[in-house]
């Protein structure tokens, strides 16, 4: 169940010498036919009758059998150092699998609910497994109005680099709870603006810290997050009940909040970071 979003102030407001002529040699004697066919079977040249384009053509075809299974070698480690180094839902989760707790206390992911859900971290990131209410504050659209969400709010605690509310329904971005006893999300590295990878099943997307939230509660994103997640977005029905993963890097920024390929860019750049460092 969602309830109304806080508002704070905008966080963050976020490469000749000329040819002289051959010295003249001695005539070679001439070779007996049949030695010189003897000769070419030795040396490994082409049967009798074959001529020097074919001796040469059969050079190169073993040369291009031989670069070409080089080749084919080249492309198989590099598709395999790109599958190592590749950001998956399920590198991911493994890695947020252990929990260094950085939260004093624990989240509920709706009103009413028990406090079950811990914010933990590295030196990279901090994380949290939830829900997913949909958000639908900011700037009014066609999905995200207050005839669409009876909790609407016009109002983001983060303001775009124009100084304008976000808009929900196109900008993917992530709610995180209000400053408390409980957990600050600021002494973690984390304000508006932060990029963030949010993860459910097999699919990841990345994000920015766009609004705040209740105190004790956690677990929700942008109508544009959860549609790119393929979660259902509406505002009233939509979300996900649990199974959904939040990871944001520490002290991350990108210079336009708004900006999704600015995102997506250093979400990725982060995540690999998140994935080797210990």
């Amino acid at each position: 169940m969602r309830v109304p979003s806080l508002t704070l102030a905008a966080a963050g407001a976020a490469l000749i010498a000329p040819a002289l002529p051959a010295p003249a040699t001695a005539v070679p004697p001439a070779v007996p036919p049949a030695a010189r066919e003897e000769s070419a079977v030795r040396d490994g040249a082409a049967a009798p009758g074959t001529g020097a384009a074919r001796r040469d053509g059969g050079t190169r075809s073993g040369g291009a059998v031989r670069d070409g299974r080089a080749t084919g070698r080249a492309a198989r480690d590099g598709r395999a150092g790109r599958a190592e180094d590749a950001v998956t839902a399920a590198r991911l989760l493994a890695r947020a699998g252990t929990c260094t707790r950085v939260s004093r206390g624990r989240y509920r992911t709706d009103a009413g609910r028990p406090a079950t859900v811990p914010v933990c971290g590295t030196r990279d990131a901090v994380f949290w497994k939830a829900d997913l209410d949909v958000d639908c504050d900011g700037r009014p659209t066609a999905h995200c109005n207050r005839r669409t969400d009876p909790v609407f709010a016009a109002a983001t605690a983060v303001l775009g680099s124009d100084g304008r509310r976000l808009n929900a329904e196109t900008l993917p971005y992530i709610v995180v709870p209000a400053p408390s006893r409980r957990w600050d999300h600021r002494a973690s590295g984390v304000r508006g603006g932060s990029v963030a990878a949010v993860v459910y099943r097999d699919r990841v997307r990345y994000a920015v810290v766009g609004d705040t939230g209740p105190r004790d509660l956690i677990g929700e994103a942008s109508y544009a997050t959860a549609r790119a997640l393929g979660i259902p977005p509406d505002p009233r029905t939509g979300g996900a009940s649990s199974g959904v993963t939040y990871i944001v890097f520490r002290d991350s920024r990108i210079p336009a909040v708004e900006d999704r390929a600015a995102a997506m860019a250093e979400g990725e750049r982060l995540a690999r970071r998140f994935l080797t460092h210990p």
